[in-house]
């Protein structure tokens, strides 16, 4: 009981009010910006021919209910969170009258199947190279991978994935270029559905892991090297410990923490989706979904892919917190 009291429970409300803050935010942001969502819906519209007066403002009396703008601020704050509570993000209005949940549940899967994989796989890499080259700094192969890598790491998301699609679907047209499955093909625990699911993610995946790889890369190899200096490793060294020891057994240990901290973020950020690898593979995720919404200026949308993203990020962090003292044993709780 103590243990929850001093460490569980402040931690949990301090997860719950950044949730809070972080969702206020987004409800506030749209409204207080200078674009009236319903007045450029209306003004679509008009350029398409609708000038009927009486129609106008029947359609603007509509707009308001669905963007949940009718009311003063306060009164507007007070359904968004009733609605919230209630697992009501409203209707996409591109998609009209499909329920935004109703969306983000479709892409969802895609979107979390893709960015797990592809986090956790460059992580892994990361942190791996980054202990062996930062460690082994004086071999000519741990010289010749940070070479790769530095060269590999400025280039931007939506270059690597362009010059991935022209290479191995285009010039050597191994993978497709489009799509999550392929057509026609039913989803289900089987073969067929299974090996087009990895056929059509691979190259987006990969495009993720090169890119993301190299900041976990330097980092971790930044890491490495301050470790390297210090008082116990260099007595593990002075004692003649076995080098596979003192790197496995001091120094990725003590790197474990911040990787760790930087992992459990990223997975909670995967909500927010690849919004520029998913546009430019045309990948159904939720970064395709947000681009979409976005350019059409699906309101609803925005805010609920916007809200998953903070309480994935907020839950990501409130784990690493809850779960410091494991990985580290100078942490306790207390």
């Amino acid at each position: 009981m103590e243990l929850f009291k001093r460490y569980i429970l402040p931690r949990l409300i301090q997860w719950l009010v950044v949730i809070v803050v972080g969702i206020t935010v987004v409800f506030l942001v749209p409204r207080l910006s200078p674009t009236d969502p319903v007045q450029t819906t209306l003004s679509s519209m008009s350029s398409l021919g609708m000038a009927n007066p009486e129609a106008i403002m029947q359609m603007k009396e509509v707009l308001m209910d669905l963007y949940g703008l009718r009311g003063t601020l306060g009164q507007q704050y007070l359904r968004f969170w009733q609605h919230l509570l209630k697992g009501d993000l409203g209707p996409s209005l591109v998609m009209f009258p499909t329920p935004v949940i109703s969306v983000i549940a479709t892409s969802m899967p895609w979107t979390i199947g893709l960015m797990l994989v592809s986090t956790i796989i460059a992580w892994l890499l990361g942190i791996t190279l980054g202990t062996l080259t930062g460690y082994f700094s004086e071999k000519r192969w741990a010289k010749v991978v940070d070479a790769i890598i530095m060269c590999i790491y400025p280039i931007p998301y939506y270059i690597m994935a362009l010059l991935l699609l022209f290479l191995f679907a285009y010039t050597f047209p191994i993978f497709p270029f489009s799509g999550a499955v392929g057509i026609g093909i039913r989803p289900g625990f089987n073969w067929a559905f299974i090996s087009s699911v990895i056929r059509h993610g691979f190259l987006p995946a990969l495009s993720l892991i090169l890119i993301t790889t190299g900041w976990r890369f330097i980092s971790q190899r930044a890491l490495v090297t301050s470790v390297i200096g210090s008082d116990h490793v260099q007595y593990a060294e002075i004692a003649a410990l076995p080098r596979k020891k003192i790197m496995f057994k001091y120094i990725f240990r003590d790197t474990l923490l911040p990787q760790s901290t930087d992992l459990a973020l990223s997975l909670g950020a995967i909500f927010g989706g690849a919004l520029i690898t998913e546009f430019v593979f045309s990948y159904p995720g939720l970064g395709q979904v947000l681009y979409s919404a976005i350019l059409q200026g699906d309101f609803n949308i925005i805010v609920g892919i916007s809200i998953f993203s903070i309480i994935g990020i907020a839950t990501g962090a409130l784990v690493i917190d809850l779960l410091y003292p494991l990985l580290d044993p100078r942490v306790r709780y207390h």
